[in-house]
């Protein structure tokens, strides 16, 4: 066949091109997939923006310890340094002397910075990972729908010791939070 086409100039030549069954199996996918996009699209932008969030905490890292600060509660800012284990129930290297406290079920606005390097707010439990880059601001939108306390770490490699650098996070009930503030 491949010889009788080289030897014959225009040997059945529909069988060798179809350029419009080719059109049509190019587009039609293309078609199909900005349907799908374009939804997508619109839906991923209408989560990301939270008109008016009940609390919008401040998250700042620093070289071995992260500082946090409830912009719209008027609240001072305060630090949270990892303990030693003598000093709390939890794991080695993931207890801190000041955890961030969130109301259960309120919509959270959660805005990261860093002071000095790169670091990374990361809660794997909660899948919340956000970069805390120089010079940018990172913004997380979240529900918390379950109480409990939720850990994590830097997951950057920010320094000599990044992984003293721990994550807690208690989420409490509404009348629990306003009785702390």
């Amino acid at each position: 066949m491949l010889v009788r086409s080289c030897i014959r100039r225009y040997y059945n030549r529909g069988l060798y091109e179809g350029q419009e069954l080719e059109r049509v199996w190019t587009v039609l996918p293309v078609v199909f997939l900005l349907l799908i996009a374009f939804p997508s699209l619109c839906l991923l932008y209408l989560i990301e923006e939270l008109e008016n969030p009940e609390v919008t905490v401040k998250v700042m890292g620093h070289q071995w310890y992260w500082s946090y600060e409830y912009r719209d509660l008027g609240f001072s800012r305060f630090d949270s340094y990892m303990t030693s284990r003598e000093e709390g129930p939890l794991f080695r290297l993931l207890n801190v002397d000041n955890s961030l406290i969130i109301p259960y079920f309120t919509g959270v606005r959660i805005i990261i910075s860093r002071r000095d390097v790169i670091h990374s707010w990361t809660i794997p439990s909660l899948g919340v990972k956000a970069d805390a880059v120089p010079g940018r601001l990172n913004q997380l939108i979240y529900l918390f729908n379950r109480v409990g306390m939720f850990i994590g770490q830097c997951s950057e490699i920010c320094g000599a010791n990044h992984r003293f650098i721990p994550i807690i996070i208690s989420v409490v009930p509404r009348i629990e939070f306003l009785r702390w503030v």
